[in-house]
């Protein structure tokens, strides 16, 4: 097991426990509690961090021997593809994906008019809430591991399990680089863009579950400026992606063929503006459904594009790979996200209806 799989496993535990250590103080009001779990967030952001600049390191140097640097970077290919090599895979993509939550997590924390909510029960569950949020998608590294090597004589493609520390591991070769529809200069800018999107509609989900949970109307502080952020960057995504397909896909005049992937992305970007409208009158007492349904709506359609690109199951142009484990976790985390938040939708329903 190389440094950088200790790194992840790292995280994950840290996470994980920083999660468990924000629900006991959720529940005991435990100071020590509270505490600690920031603590363990911290630590884990700071291995999440070395992580990227590990992988970042081994992408640009092309350490074949790691199984993500032999598959998507290479010793042709320039710089900026090397660097975007970063998230070119499933992997990386995840990875990426995390530290852009856990570093909005922290900002949503100690920065910004929100701070001023600071240890509040609203702005404690939706911690909470990204915490659990963060641990899956840490799992999901796990399972998939951007430090996984290749091991025996130069030639030989046989991948090192996660669980085997003693088998020694050997350069293979210069790397066979990234799929060539990838390389073009957007690939540099499309995909870290949209990925700022997706971690930023993590917040107003999270802040509208808490709302759900204890009615606390401060909850669209917290949500407000997260949705604007996450709506502006998905935008941008929506776009750029756009003219890389013009570009790369021979698409002729049109920048749109609603291809799954495609549409799958857009769906939230709707709800999100429908959100960004319905915000602007919930501090009238206004919309006390329909605006965490939405902001509730947006990210669990944003897990569902994850799951349309990641699963293999649609027929798509962005599509590269079968069903795999890591599609059926995160299918099963997608019916967990529906599921509690149906039920807290239900609540809220009822309960204005009666009122």
């Amino acid at each position: 097991m190389n440094f950088g799989m200790i790194l992840i496993w790292i995280a994950f535990i840290l996470g994980a426990a920083s999660a468990a250590y924000s629900i006991i103080h959720l529940r005991t009001n435990s100071t020590s509690a509270g505490s600690l779990s920031r603590k363990l967030e911290l630590g884990c952001t700071a291995a999440i961090t070395l992580a990227i600049l590990m992988l970042t390191y081994y992408l640009l140097t092309v350490s074949a021997s790691y199984v993500y640097v032999y598959m998507h970077s290479s010793v042709d290919l320039e710089f900026v593809y090397r660097l975007s090599a970063l998230w070119a895979g499933q992997e990386g993509s995840f990875l990426l994906w995390t530290w852009f939550t856990l570093l909005m997590l922290l900002a949503m924390q100690y920065t910004g008019h929100t701070k001023e909510l600071f240890d509040s029960r609203v702005m404690n569950i939706t911690r909470a809430i990204c915490l659990l949020i963060v641990t899956v998608f840490l799992m999901l590294l796990v399972l998939k591991n951007p430090f996984s090597m290749y091991y025996g004589d130069v030639g030989s493609y046989v991948e090192i399990s996660n669980w085997n520390p003693f088998v020694s591991a050997y350069p293979l070769t210069d790397g066979q680089g990234m799929n060539p529809l990838l390389r073009n200069p957007w690939m540099a800018v499309h995909p870290p863009v949209l990925f700022l999107g997706y971690a930023a509609f993590t917040i107003p989900f999270a802040a509208a579950l808490a709302t759900l949970i204890i009615d606390d109307e401060k909850w669209i502080k917290i949500s407000r400026d997260w949705m604007r952020m996450a709506w502006l960057f998905l935008t941008a995504g929506i776009g750029l992606g756009g003219f890389w397909a013009y570009e790369v896909l021979g698409w002729g005049a049109w920048y749109w063929t609603w291809d799954p992937v495609e549409t799958s992305s857009l769906i939230p970007w709707i709800t999100a503006t429908a959100y960004l409208h319905a915000q602007t009158r919930v501090q009238h007492g206004e919309y006390r459904f329909l605006a965490p349904m939405l902001a509730v709506t947006s990210f669990i359609l944003v897990i569902f594009a994850t799951f349309v690109t990641r699963s293999g199951m649609w027929v798509s142009v962005h599509s590269w790979q079968d069903f795999t484990l890591e599609g059926m976790v995160i299918a099963i985390f997608l019916l967990l996200l529906l599921g509690s938040s149906l039920v807290l939708l239900v609540r809220r329903y009822f309960e204005d209806d009666e009122d």
